[in-house]
């Protein structure tokens, strides 16, 4: 593998992912240094905390996986192609990780955890009107399919055919939005009436299938026009026919 398509560590990423547990003059002095040695860390002496290491190196190594399965799939993936895409040695994965699949497993760990922050606060921005919310939540699983698509590919495509721990984290992450969705129909929409949570658990089941086509067919450069179709489908068993059809009609609009 050439060095220029080894995986880059996104700065916001990292500092996100390593959070308060170090000061921000440290993690912004190693981001410099990954940035510095095409995301390897340089010869010589480190002035980094050991520890401050060894979490650049396990979101290289979580990066590397991301990539590694979007590139070749979750089958053809091993561990060489994930330390590869890292730019980490063998025994520096094993440090971290036990095989393949416990990396997997944390990637999609982390993964959706951005998903759900995501849009989360997207759909917070939506106010407390069912419709704008639900709006602006669809828009920011679009965006993060777009901005992160070797993330989105993991979750919603790998992730069918990886381990049985992968498949059940899956089916908990679609749990999570259909909850989502259910619970601001009772706040905000009284008037839709009662409901099954199956209702909740379609919508977003039916949002998954038409992402995971597209993403099979590297659809991927029109997913934001993709948003009239989804609010036609989240809104349709709650509002019926008229209200779902003005969602759709903001296509043209």
């Amino acid at each position: 593998m050439n060095p220029s398509d080894r995986n880059q560590l996104n700065r916001e990423l990292l500092a996100a992912a390593l959070g308060d547990d170090w000061p921000a003059d440290l993690v912004a002095a190693a981001t410099e240094l990954l940035a510095d040695s095409e995301s390897r860390f340089p010869s010589g002496p480190r002035r980094l905390p050991g520890g401050l290491v060894r979490a650049i190196q396990r979101e290289r190594l979580l990066a590397g996986m991301l990539r590694a399965v979007s590139e070749l799939g979750y089958r053809s993936t091993n561990v060489q192609d994930v330390i590869e895409r890292a730019g980490v040695s063998r025994p520096t994965f094993y440090e971290h990780f036990s095989n393949k699949d416990h990396c997997f497993l944390a990637a999609f760990d982390t993964s959706a955890e951005r998903l759900r922050d995501h849009v989360a606060a997207a759909a917070a921005a939506g106010g407390d009107v069912w419709r704008e919310r639900l709006r602006s939540g669809f828009g920011g699983l679009l965006t993060f399919a777009v901005t992160e698509p070797e993330a989105t590919r993991m979750l919603i495509v790998e992730a069918r055919g990886a381990s049985q721990d992968a498949a059940l984290r899956r089916v908990a992450l679609l749990d999570h939005f259909a909850t989502c969705i259910d619970d601001k129909v009772r706040e905000l929409l009284p008037t839709a009436g009662a409901h099954s949570t199956v209702t909740a658990s379609g919508v977003v089941g039916g949002v998954e299938s038409l992402l995971y086509a597209r993403l099979n067919k590297g659809q991927t450069d029109d997913l934001p026009a993709l948003l009239p179709s989804l609010m036609y489908f989240a809104v349709l068993p709650y509002e019926g026919h008229l209200a779902a059809s003005e969602e759709l009609a903001a296509r043209s609009t």
